[in-house]
């Protein structure tokens, strides 16, 4: 795992750059040349919390307000049948 460290001008001006960095390991965003900050790719971030990646039902539970969106969608009504293969 490799460090990088970007100044917050250099972020401000290489967004881009910093995210293919966070690729390798973390980066550090630095102000007046002291750490301040730090970007992480998501996986890293949840290998870190010790936590697997939300399922979508999960994070749509946790919308603010969510609580008051009525959602039922439609049962299907579906049936698998066998292939054959010739």
């Amino acid at each position: 795992m490799t460090v990088h460290t970007f100044s917050s001008r250099d972020f401000a001006c290489n967004v881009l750059a910093a995210k293919r960095a966070a690729v390798d390991g973390p980066v550090f965003i630095t102000e007046r040349g002291r750490p301040a900050f730090a970007l992480l790719t998501i996986d890293d971030d949840y290998r870190m919390a010790g936590q697997s990646e939300p399922m979508l039902l999960d994070v749509m539970d946790g919308i603010s307000g969510g609580e008051h969106i009525a959602f039922d969608p439609p049962r299907l009504n579906f049936q698998s049948q066998p292939t054959r293969l010739e």
